[in-house]
């Protein structure tokens, strides 16, 4: 009995010598270097382009796609929804035609670049329809602006003091936490 407590004694200082080596490690590499690597920014010179372009913060647009594909650009959802911003070709065809964009095909959906195009453009159409209301936007990203539109009319929603758990769809809620806790985030680690 008395080498078991030994044992666990010995295992426990292995424990917090162990515990205390990663936070040794992380104090030198740098809380938020390590926090870039769970919130990282790839495509950043195409998401801050098309931001620009059409009056959208990238760190949203970066958000969104964080959440939506984990930066797999070749993503599909079970819905049939494509690429990096997750996309579903309906929305995209009505994207093209108003972009004037006659060279548009659906497997398109799948490059970076004209995915990030389409749903920042998406993006800036919502923010209009929505007066830059960021939760609204992202509700509408996910659960469709009729539906954000409906829940408005029928006062299930308040847009001036609007609460997650207010909006009726609960993938919605959880999807708009999700983009708006990453959207935080990626505030910290990335506004100038």
């Amino acid at each position: 009995m008395v080498k078991m407590r030994k044992k666990r004694w010995t295992m426990g200082k292995m424990i917090v010598y162990f515990v205390i080596a990663i936070l040794a490690a992380l104090s030198i590499l740098n809380i938020s270097s390590f926090e870039k690597i769970i919130y990282p920014y790839p495509n950043r010179a195409i998401i801050e382009n098309y931001a620009a372009k059409y009056g959208v913060d990238p760190l949203f647009v970066v958000s969104v796609i964080r959440e939506e594909s984990k930066f797999l650009s070749k993503s599909e959802s079970n819905k049939g929804a494509k690429g990096l911003m997750q996309i579903m070709p309906s929305t995209a065809q009505s994207i093209a035609e108003s972009l004037g964009d006659k060279s548009y095909k659906e497997e398109d959906l799948l490059i970076p670049e004209k995915n990030i195009q389409y749903g920042t453009w998406y993006l800036a159409s919502l923010q209009k329809v929505f007066n830059n209301n960021t939760t609204l936007v992202t509700a509408a990203y996910n659960g469709g602006r009729g539906h954000v539109q409906e829940w408005i009319n029928g006062g299930q929603i308040d847009p001036n003091n609007i609460r997650l758990q207010d909006i009726p769809f609960k993938e919605t809620q959880d999807y708009v936490g999700r983009v708006l806790k990453s959207y935080e985030k990626y505030n910290t680690l990335y506004r100038k």
